[in-house]
């Protein structure tokens, strides 16, 4: 996975998390971070997509367990 991604994901989560400091690293999963629940899950994606100019499936978006599927999502989604 490219560093690239995981360090713009992490300049995202810090923007929608309201929280500039949040260190998430490929194992950070919902149940780490108090305000990640399922709405916030969804203003994350779109935020994701958005910056990458990608878009996920429904099937794809449900399935990101970790920070890690986040960005092997984006990955192939690039490629």
């Amino acid at each position: 996975m490219a560093t690239e991604i995981l360090t713009t994901v992490q300049t995202i989560f810090g923007e929608v998390f309201g929280d500039e400091q949040l260190i998430i690293d490929v194992t950070t999963r919902p149940d780490d971070i108090e305000a990640w629940d399922s709405l916030r899950h969804a203003i994350l994606i779109n935020a994701i997509e958005k910056h990458f100019d990608i878009k996920f499936d429904l099937m794809s978006m449900i399935g990101f367990e970790t920070v890690g599927d986040i960005c092997i999502g984006i990955q192939n989604q690039l490629s």
